[in-house]
Protein backbone atom coordinates (compact mmCIF):
# COMPACT_ATOMS: atom_id res chain seq x y z
CA UNK A 1 0.00 0.00 0.00
CA UNK A 2 1.03 3.78 -0.38
CA UNK A 3 2.80 3.33 -3.53
CA UNK A 4 1.61 4.23 -6.96
CA UNK A 5 1.69 1.11 -9.29
CA UNK A 6 3.34 1.44 -12.62
CA UNK A 7 1.98 -0.24 -16.27
CA UNK A 8 3.58 -0.07 -19.71
CA UNK A 9 2.00 1.78 -22.01
CA UNK A 10 1.79 0.90 -26.49
CA UNK A 11 3.52 3.28 -28.19
CA UNK A 12 3.57 3.70 -32.02
CA UNK A 13 6.42 2.24 -33.94
CA UNK A 14 8.84 4.34 -34.50
CA UNK A 15 8.45 6.39 -31.82
CA UNK A 16 11.33 7.81 -30.08
CA UNK A 17 12.68 7.06 -26.95
CA UNK A 18 14.01 10.16 -25.72
CA UNK A 19 13.30 10.90 -21.93
CA UNK A 20 10.03 8.36 -21.74
CA UNK A 21 11.81 7.02 -18.51
CA UNK A 22 10.69 10.08 -16.84
CA UNK A 23 6.34 9.30 -17.03
CA UNK A 24 4.47 7.66 -14.46
CA UNK A 25 1.64 5.76 -15.99
CA UNK A 26 -1.48 5.47 -13.64
CA UNK A 27 -3.96 2.40 -14.10
CA UNK A 28 -7.50 2.21 -13.37
CA UNK A 29 -5.92 -0.09 -10.30
CA UNK A 30 -4.42 2.37 -8.43
CA UNK A 31 -7.79 3.61 -7.44
CA UNK A 32 -8.34 1.04 -4.20
CA UNK A 33 -4.69 2.45 -3.15
CA UNK A 34 -4.36 4.45 -0.26
CA UNK A 35 -1.69 6.79 -1.84
CA UNK A 36 -4.51 7.79 -4.46
CA UNK A 37 -7.41 8.00 -2.07
CA UNK A 38 -5.57 10.55 -0.52
CA UNK A 39 -4.36 12.64 -4.01
CA UNK A 40 -8.19 12.33 -5.03
CA UNK A 41 -9.04 13.74 -1.12
CA UNK A 42 -6.23 16.32 -1.64
CA UNK A 43 -8.22 17.22 -5.36
CA UNK A 44 -11.17 17.67 -3.68
CA UNK A 45 -10.15 20.16 -1.02
CA UNK A 46 -8.28 21.86 -3.48
CA UNK A 47 -11.83 22.44 -5.35
CA UNK A 48 -13.22 23.35 -2.56
CA UNK A 49 -11.32 25.74 -0.37
CA UNK A 50 -7.85 25.95 -2.59
CA UNK A 51 -4.19 25.30 -1.85
CA UNK A 52 -4.01 27.71 1.33
CA UNK A 53 -6.78 26.89 3.48
CA UNK A 54 -5.90 22.98 3.45
CA UNK A 55 -4.48 21.53 5.77
CA UNK A 56 -3.46 17.90 6.38
CA UNK A 57 -6.03 17.28 9.32
CA UNK A 58 -8.76 18.45 5.94
CA UNK A 59 -7.00 16.23 3.64
CA UNK A 60 -7.16 13.09 6.55
CA UNK A 61 -11.43 13.69 6.89
CA UNK A 62 -12.01 13.77 3.14
CA UNK A 63 -10.00 10.26 2.53
CA UNK A 64 -11.21 9.01 6.10
CA UNK A 65 -8.03 8.22 7.14
CA UNK A 66 -5.80 9.17 10.17
CA UNK A 67 -3.26 11.91 10.07
CA UNK A 68 -0.62 8.85 11.10
CA UNK A 69 -1.48 6.82 8.05
CA UNK A 70 -0.87 10.20 6.08
CA UNK A 71 2.50 10.70 6.94
CA UNK A 72 3.28 7.28 7.21
CA UNK A 73 2.14 7.38 2.80
CA UNK A 74 3.68 10.83 2.98
CA UNK A 75 6.38 11.50 5.30
CA UNK A 76 6.97 14.86 3.59
CA UNK A 77 3.00 15.94 5.27
CA UNK A 78 1.58 18.25 2.58
CA UNK A 79 4.15 19.68 0.63
CA UNK A 80 4.92 15.66 -0.48
CA UNK A 81 1.27 15.50 -1.16
CA UNK A 82 0.58 17.90 -3.29
CA UNK A 83 3.70 16.71 -5.33
CA UNK A 84 1.90 13.34 -5.58
CA UNK A 85 -0.99 15.42 -6.87
CA UNK A 86 0.31 16.87 -9.75
CA UNK A 87 2.33 13.87 -10.65
CA UNK A 88 -0.95 11.53 -10.64
CA UNK A 89 -2.98 14.27 -12.21
CA UNK A 90 -0.15 14.60 -15.16
CA UNK A 91 -0.41 10.66 -15.69
CA UNK A 92 -3.94 10.55 -15.93
CA UNK A 93 -3.49 13.55 -18.49
CA UNK A 94 -0.74 11.58 -20.36
CA UNK A 95 -3.21 8.42 -20.37
CA UNK A 96 -6.38 9.91 -21.80
CA UNK A 97 -4.03 11.70 -24.30
CA UNK A 98 -2.39 8.31 -25.47
CA UNK A 99 -6.12 6.89 -26.24
CA UNK A 100 -7.43 9.47 -28.54
CA UNK A 101 -3.89 10.25 -30.44
CA UNK A 102 -2.95 6.56 -30.27
CA UNK A 103 -6.55 6.04 -32.22
CA UNK A 104 -5.74 8.52 -34.68
CA UNK A 105 -5.28 7.96 -38.61
CA UNK A 106 -3.47 10.79 -39.85
CA UNK A 107 -1.22 13.79 -38.82
CA UNK A 108 -4.41 16.35 -38.90
CA UNK A 109 -6.58 13.55 -36.49
CA UNK A 110 -3.38 13.60 -33.99
CA UNK A 111 -3.51 16.92 -33.82
CA UNK A 112 -6.90 17.59 -33.31
CA UNK A 113 -7.40 14.69 -30.87
CA UNK A 114 -4.67 15.45 -28.72
CA UNK A 115 -5.31 19.72 -28.54
CA UNK A 116 -9.68 18.92 -27.75
CA UNK A 117 -8.61 16.41 -25.09
CA UNK A 118 -6.31 18.47 -23.00
CA UNK A 119 -8.37 21.37 -23.43
CA UNK A 120 -11.15 19.15 -21.96
CA UNK A 121 -9.38 17.67 -19.16
CA UNK A 122 -7.38 20.85 -18.58
CA UNK A 123 -10.58 22.82 -18.64
CA UNK A 124 -12.71 21.15 -16.95
CA UNK A 125 -10.39 20.04 -13.98
CA UNK A 126 -11.81 21.59 -10.69
CA UNK A 127 -8.86 22.08 -8.54
CA UNK A 128 -7.15 23.75 -11.61
CA UNK A 129 -10.47 26.21 -12.32
CA UNK A 130 -10.18 27.10 -8.29
CA UNK A 131 -6.81 27.81 -8.04
CA UNK A 132 -6.79 29.77 -11.46
CA UNK A 133 -9.41 31.58 -10.07
CA UNK A 134 -9.00 32.88 -6.40
CA UNK A 135 -4.88 31.19 -6.21
CA UNK A 136 -3.70 32.23 -9.57
CA UNK A 137 -0.05 33.17 -7.75
CA UNK A 138 -0.15 29.36 -6.91
CA UNK A 139 -0.08 28.47 -10.85
CA UNK A 140 0.84 31.20 -13.13
CA UNK A 141 4.26 31.51 -11.95
CA UNK A 142 4.84 27.57 -13.35
CA UNK A 143 3.49 29.23 -16.50
CA UNK A 144 6.64 30.91 -17.08
CA UNK A 145 10.50 31.42 -17.65
CA UNK A 146 12.31 27.51 -16.48
CA UNK A 147 8.88 26.25 -15.62
CA UNK A 148 7.42 26.69 -18.74
CA UNK A 149 10.59 25.73 -20.86
CA UNK A 150 10.39 22.10 -18.51
CA UNK A 151 6.08 21.89 -19.25
CA UNK A 152 6.65 21.95 -23.03
CA UNK A 153 9.67 19.53 -22.56
CA UNK A 154 7.61 16.74 -21.11
CA UNK A 155 4.64 17.09 -22.52
CA UNK A 156 6.27 18.13 -25.90
CA UNK A 157 8.03 14.61 -25.19
CA UNK A 158 5.16 12.62 -24.75
CA UNK A 159 3.52 13.91 -27.40
CA UNK A 160 6.38 13.89 -30.45
CA UNK A 161 6.07 9.68 -30.20
CA UNK A 162 2.67 9.58 -31.88
CA UNK A 163 3.67 12.27 -34.27
CA UNK A 164 6.48 10.44 -35.03
CA UNK A 165 4.39 8.00 -37.32
CA UNK A 166 3.90 10.76 -40.24
CA UNK A 167 7.07 13.44 -39.82
CA UNK A 168 11.16 12.57 -39.03
CA UNK A 169 12.06 12.61 -34.94
CA UNK A 170 12.94 16.07 -35.25
CA UNK A 171 10.11 16.87 -36.83
CA UNK A 172 8.05 15.53 -34.19
CA UNK A 173 9.39 17.18 -31.60
CA UNK A 174 8.92 20.73 -32.97
CA UNK A 175 5.50 20.10 -34.21
CA UNK A 176 4.70 18.61 -30.29
CA UNK A 177 6.28 21.71 -28.86
CA UNK A 178 3.65 23.93 -31.24
CA UNK A 179 0.79 22.17 -30.12
CA UNK A 180 1.44 22.32 -26.36
CA UNK A 181 1.98 26.39 -27.00
CA UNK A 182 -1.19 26.59 -28.56
CA UNK A 183 -2.98 24.70 -25.98
CA UNK A 184 -1.82 26.62 -23.33
CA UNK A 185 -2.15 30.07 -24.87
CA UNK A 186 -5.75 29.26 -25.44
CA UNK A 187 -6.45 27.97 -22.07
CA UNK A 188 -4.95 31.34 -20.28
CA UNK A 189 -6.44 33.57 -23.02
CA UNK A 190 -9.41 32.38 -25.14
CA UNK A 191 -10.33 33.66 -28.41
CA UNK A 192 -13.55 34.83 -29.28
CA UNK A 193 -15.22 31.85 -31.54
CA UNK A 194 -12.79 29.46 -31.23
CA UNK A 195 -12.91 26.39 -28.18
CA UNK A 196 -10.36 24.15 -28.04
CA UNK A 197 -13.10 21.71 -26.79
CA UNK A 198 -15.20 21.65 -29.81
CA UNK A 199 -13.26 19.32 -32.18
CA UNK A 200 -14.72 21.54 -35.43
CA UNK A 201 -13.25 24.67 -33.79
CA UNK A 202 -9.80 22.78 -33.18
CA UNK A 203 -10.01 21.51 -36.58
CA UNK A 204 -10.15 24.68 -38.83
CA UNK A 205 -7.46 26.28 -36.15
CA UNK A 206 -5.11 23.14 -37.44
CA UNK A 207 -6.22 23.00 -40.47
CA UNK A 208 -5.63 27.30 -41.48
CA UNK A 209 -2.97 27.42 -39.28
CA UNK A 210 -1.09 24.43 -37.71
CA UNK A 211 -0.71 22.04 -40.81
CA UNK A 212 0.82 25.01 -43.00
CA UNK A 213 3.64 24.96 -40.77
CA UNK A 214 4.10 21.54 -40.31
CA UNK A 215 4.01 20.63 -43.71
CA UNK A 216 6.51 23.84 -45.07
CA UNK A 217 8.48 22.21 -41.80
CA UNK A 218 8.73 18.84 -43.41
CA UNK A 219 9.46 20.13 -47.17
CA UNK A 220 12.69 21.47 -45.91
CA UNK A 221 13.48 17.94 -44.36
CA UNK A 222 13.99 15.11 -46.79
CA UNK A 223 14.16 12.38 -43.73
CA UNK A 224 10.27 12.06 -43.31
CA UNK A 225 8.81 9.04 -42.92
CA UNK A 226 6.02 7.65 -44.47
CA UNK A 227 3.00 5.58 -42.80
CA UNK A 228 2.55 2.08 -43.60
CA UNK A 229 -0.41 -0.08 -42.80
CA UNK A 230 0.64 -3.54 -41.35
CA UNK A 231 -0.08 -6.41 -43.02
CA UNK A 232 0.10 -10.19 -41.86
CA UNK A 233 3.98 -10.22 -43.10
CA UNK A 234 4.58 -7.01 -41.26
CA UNK A 235 5.40 -6.37 -37.71
CA UNK A 236 3.07 -4.88 -35.44
CA UNK A 237 3.69 -1.72 -32.97
CA UNK A 238 6.29 -2.54 -30.80
CA UNK A 239 5.65 -2.24 -27.34
CA UNK A 240 7.85 0.06 -25.31
CA UNK A 241 7.67 0.08 -21.14
CA UNK A 242 7.96 3.41 -19.93
CA UNK A 243 6.92 5.83 -16.96
CA UNK A 244 6.19 9.62 -16.88
CA UNK A 245 6.98 11.63 -13.31
CA UNK A 246 6.95 14.98 -12.58
CA UNK A 247 7.78 17.19 -10.13
CA UNK A 248 5.91 20.16 -8.39
CA UNK A 249 8.50 22.33 -7.67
Amino acid sequence: MGQTSVHSKQIPAGAPARGRKNVHHIGADDRSSTRVRIVDATLACLARQGLAKTTVDDIAREAAFSRATLYRTFPGGKDAIIEAVVETEVARLFSSLAVVMGEASDLEDVLVAGMVESARQLGNHRALGYLLLHEPGVILPRLTFAHMNRILFVAGDFAAPFFARWLSPDQASRAAEWAVRIVLAYLADPAPGTDLADPEDTRALVRTFVMPGILALRATTPSTPTPSTPTPSTPTPSTQHSTISTSAT
